[in-house]
Parts: structure tokens; C-alpha cells; sequence
């Protein structure tokens, strides 16, 4: 293991670089020890990591990682957080070689900490629930500039997550590529500076890194979208100030499905919680609630802007 894993002295400390939680270190060294005892498990793991480190510099998340890899294992969250040390090296020289400064290295794979504890919110008492969401940061297809965090797609021949993304791109004539945008967990307000700033950075960010790739439009799909919020909050909140910035952007085969679930589990952590028992501390608490218990839905919105 000493070929793709710091010792273990210096491991604790790649875990903090990658901003794990404090309390979920001894875990992550916990499942250290075990693969060192358990060759089968051993070999499993170096063969996800070599799909993983073949997979940095190319757009499209790799199959088989999933919440409960390796299959059959109680260990899985954790494994895959110590996947995500093994991987880091390669994912810092491929920044290396185009340019990223370490700062922006950092703050990317940072989100590695920010899952383990959103996960824990969320119900999943340890690891990582949606190991492949990191896949993205660590093959380098996906970068945090400031507030928000920016993903490279092609909207030709894209077989990535969402692929209705791209359709949709498409649909818009938004060009062979397009930044999808993303608006992570625990960064601060959203507020109009922190998000002018991000796409200035962003504006800047591609062309130097990645000239090949010409990116004239941002897309987001998000419940932060949905201009039913407009009727709750007030004109200046930093969500409809938000909205205000994008055009709309439609999925092909019609008018979108209700997803309530979405914004309750962004908002709330465990989206399966009685309406009545969640807080109703903030105005956007107070809107979800309300409207669901009017008997309302929330929606998963597109929008776009021009770069």
C-alpha cells in the first residue's frame, strides 16, 4: 500500500488537507489497517484505483462506484474516502500541468470533507453517500471557483450523469460545450457579490485552462430555481436575486416532474422527515413547508446564462 497511500503518520494530515472532519479521521485510519490485513479487499480496491487514475483529465464518471463499494463490505464510505487520498497526487499534477494555481486545487477537493459531513446530515452515520458526486472534482472535470463550483460538459455524445443536460444545451444551441454550474453545501451566502465574483473567475478560469474547450453559456438545473420561491420570499433575497441572473432553460419532453424531495433534503438533511416536525427557523424553511402543506409541488428548474 505504500505505493498509493501516505504512511501512516502522514495520513492523518492528507485527510485534513482534503478537509475530513476531525471525528471521522480515526475511521478513515480504521479502514487503512483493515486493507492492509485483507489482501482480496486490497486487490479490489487497487482496481478501482486504477480505473479512477485512468479516468483523470476525461469528462464522464467511471461505473461501479457506488455508496456500498465494495460490495458486501461495512466499510464502504470509508474505503471510498481512502480511494479519494489514493487518487489526490494524480488529481494535483494533472492541475499541475495545466496551470491551476494550488489554491483552486485545494478549495476542489476540499468538497471530499464537505460530503463526509453532509452525509453524516443527511442520515448515513459514516462515509460517503454519493461517492461518485467526488469523481468529478478528482478527474478534473469539475472546479470551485469561489461560491460556486463549475463543471465541464460537452453537450455532444455526453453519456455523464445527467444527460438531459446536455440535451437540453442542445436543444438551446448553447455550442459543444457548456459550464454546468453547481451551488455546494456550507460555502456561505449566495449572495449577488460572492456569485459575480465566481463568474468572473470563471470567465477567466476555462479560457487559460482549457482553450480547447469554448464555453459561451453557464446552465444550472436546480430547485433554487423554481420561481414558486418568488411567492414567499422577499425581492431582495439572495435566492431570487439568483434567479433573476438566468433565461430559462427546458428539458426536452415537456413540462418538468415534481421533485419535492430535492429541496427538502438540501434544506432539511432527511428528506423523509413529517412536515410538521421540520424547523421553521429561516424564510426559506417556512417556504417549503408552507407549500407543500398547502398541497403544492417544487420543481428541478433550468436556466442559463451567457459567458
Amino acid at each position: 500500500m505504500e505505493q498509493y497511500l501516505p504512511a501512516d503518520e502522514e495520513l492523518a494530515d492528507a485527510l485534513l488537507e482534503l478537509a475530513v472532519p476531525f471525528d471521522a479521521v480515526n475511521g478513515v485510519l480504521a479502514a487503512r489497517s483493515r486493507l492492509a490485513r485483507d489482501r482480496g479487499l486490497r486487490t479490489v480496491f487497487e482496481e478501482m484505483l486504477h480505473l479512477q487514475t485512468a479516468a483523470v483529465g476525461t469528462l464522464g464518471r467511471p461505473s461501479g462506484l457506488t455508496p456500498d463499494w465494495p460490495a458486501g463490505t461495512d466499510g464502504g464510505g470509508l474505503l471510498s474516502t481512502l480511494l479519494f487520498v489514493a487518487l489526490a497526487p494524480h488529481t494535483r499534477a494533472y492541475h499541475r500541468t495545466l496551470g491551476v494555481a494550488p489554491e483552486v486545487t485545494r478549495t476542489t477537493l476540499a468538497d471530499l470533507g464537505r460530503q463526509l459531513a453532509v452525509s453524516r446530515w443527511r442520515g448515513r452515520p459514516t462515509g460517503l453517500g454519493s461517492p461518485s458526486w467526488l469523481t468529478l472534482h478528482f478527474r478534473g472535470e469539475l472546479f470551485q471557483l469561489g461560491r460556486l463550483q463549475f463543471q465541464r460538459r460537452s453537450t455532444t455524445g455526453d453519456g455523464g450523469p445527467d444527460a438531459r443536460v446536455a440535451e437540453a444545451a442542445r436543444a438551446a444551441g448553447l455550442g459543444e460545450w457548456i459550464l454546468q454550474l453547481h451551488v455546494p453545501d456550507s460555502s456561505g451566502p449566495l449572495s449577488p457579490a460572492a456569485c459575480d465574483r465566481s463568474l468572473e473567475r470563471a470567465r477567466a478560469f476555462f479560457p487559460a485552462h482549457f482553450p480547447a474547450e469554448p464555453y459561451r453559456a453557464a446552465c444550472i438545473f436546480s430547485w433554487l430555481l423554481d420561481p414558486q420561491l418568488g411567492h414567499y420570499l422577499p425581492d431582495d433575497s439572495n435566492i431570487v436575486r439568483f434567479q433573476r441572473r438566468f433565461v430559462p432553460l427546458c428539458r426536452p419532453g415537456g413540462p418538468p416532474e415534481p421533485e419535492d424531495t430535492n429541496p427538502l433534503r438540501y434544506v432539511f438533511g432527511d428528506a423523509g422527515q413529517p412536515l410538521a416536525s421540520l424547523p421553521r427557523d429561516t424564510a426559506v424553511q417556512r417556504a417549503l413547508v408552507d407549500h407543500l402543506g398547502a398541497g403544492g409541488h417544487w420543481y428541478v428548474i433550468g436556466g442559463r446564462l451567457a459567458l
